[in-house]
This record gives structure tokens, C-alpha cells and sequence, in this order.
């Protein structure tokens, strides 16, 4: 697995609620590992990357392509029939992957970049696959300077399922992700951009007829969701 060591420490932040301002090749840190990916084109070749974020690493396909997504679902040993979510690198670029309406968008903006997953109607250009057995997307804008720049580089969301083998521990760090996939070809590059720091999933919010729907549990507090849309 190609590493490319990334310091984080001197990356600019974004504010909450900001779209993605940050060019990934005007920082130092990080320029050579995204310029890598954008003329090698990693990721418009089936390509896996495995990124950090900020709870665990990730793995990255590009959803529209259904060769790379049944290749990530091989990777991992995961069931077909269980979807795969999506991060972006702002609200604008989830729009192009889902049709987010007026309820979710006040969510996005009340707390994207952050741990927030919505459930929402994908859009044509995403691949069957990549929904598994399910007619949604579940899409986030995460708060990892590293991972957003590479959705913004990439120019379309990325996925973000686990740098794991099903059933196995997520990766904190690029060490444990290149152990878990030693001795294959499954993961083609790696952002190492040192350890994360773990912690709860991203709650997962669906809007029904009658309202937010809790989906899974996580790091925003449902009392939160709900104030946000009141």
C-alpha cells in the first residue's frame, strides 16, 4: 500500500456550517499526497484510498462506479445488501449526490461539517450498488480537514465506510489499516494523516412524513436534531 505521511497540525480550519474554502495543494502538508491522487487519478481507476477522519479511517471509491463499489464491497468482505455512506466536502457537493430538501438542508447547516449523517434520495448518477439493497444515500460533510479536501480534490463525494474487514474493529491509525489489508492489493493508496481519535459514529437522522427519525445513535444528541428543527 503507497503511504503518504500528512501533518494536519498547520491546516487552516473551516467554520461550522462553511462550505470547503480550503485548496489542498496550497498547503504544504498535504499538496504531494492530493497531487498524487488527482494525476494518477486514483480514484477515477476502481481505486481504493483509505483516509482519515475524524473519528476512524475510511475507505474511498468513487459511488458513481459500480466496478469500484463492488470492488470496496470485496475489500471489506461486506454484505451487498447493506449501503455504503457517502461524505462530501460541503453542502453544495452533497446536492450533486442527493436530493437534499428544505428540512434536511437546516440540518446540514446546523451541523455540517460534523458528525451527522442524512438519509436522503440519491441522484441518478450514483451507482445501484453503492445503496445496497435500499432505495436512500446516507450523505455527511465530515469535520476532517483530510477528508474533505479529498472530496473537494476528487471534485464528487467519496465513500466512507470503515477501513476494515467486515466484523473487524475500524483503523485509528494508517499502521493498523495497513496491517488489516497486508499482503493484497485491495487498498491502493493510503493518507496517512496519523492517528484518530475514535469515539461514537455519526448519528444518523432520516426525515418521514411525521418528522426526524433516529436511525442510529451517535455523536449528536437526538434533543439537538430535534431543537435544531423547531
Amino acid at each position: 500500500v503507497p503511504v503518504v505521511t500528512s501533518n494536519t497540525s498547520s491546516l487552516p480550519e473551516v467554520s461550522q456550517g462553511a462550505a470547503l474554502e480550503v485548496d489542498p495543494l496550497s498547503v504544504a502538508d498535504i499538496s504531494s499526497a492530493m497531487q498524487s491522487l488527482v494525476e494518477d487519478q486514483f480514484l477515477r481507476r476502481r481505486c481504493i484510498v483509505a483516509y482519515p477522519s475524524e473519528t476512524f479511517y475510511g475507505l474511498a471509491v468513487d459511488p458513481r462506479r459500480d466496478d469500484a463499489v463492488a470492488r470496496l464491497y470485496a475489500a471489506k468482505g461486506r454484505d451487498a445488501s447493506m449501503a455504503i455512506p457517502l461524505i462530501a466536502a460541503s453542502l453544495a457537493q452533497a446536492e450533486e449526490a442527493a436530493v437534499v430538501g428544505d428540512r434536511e438542508r437546516r440540518l446540514a447547516r446546523a451541523f455540517w461539517p460534523g458528525p451527522l449523517t442524512i438519509v436522503m434520495p440519491p441522484r441518478a448518477a450514483i451507482a445501484a450498488r453503492t445503496l445496497g439493497d435500499g432505495p436512500t444515500v446516507a450523505l455527511r460533510v465530515p469535520s476532517h480537514v483530510v477528508a474533505r479536501a479529498l472530496a473537494a480534490r476528487f471534485g464528487f463525494c467519496i465513500t466512507a465506510t470503515s477501513a476494515n474487514r467486515s466484523g473487524e474493529p475500524p483503523a485509528s491509525d494508517a499502521e493498523e489499516v495497513a496491517e488489516r489489508f497486508s499482503g493484497s492489493d485491495l487498498v491502493d493508496f493510503l493518507l496517512d494523516g496519523g492517528p484518530t481519535p475514535g469515539g461514537p459514529p455519526s448519528t444518523i437522522v432520516e426525515m418521514v412524513r411525521t418528522g426526524p427519525r433516529c436511525v442510529r445513535a451517535g455523536a449528536v444528541a437526538w434533543d439537538r436534531v430535534l431543537r435544531s428543527l423547531e
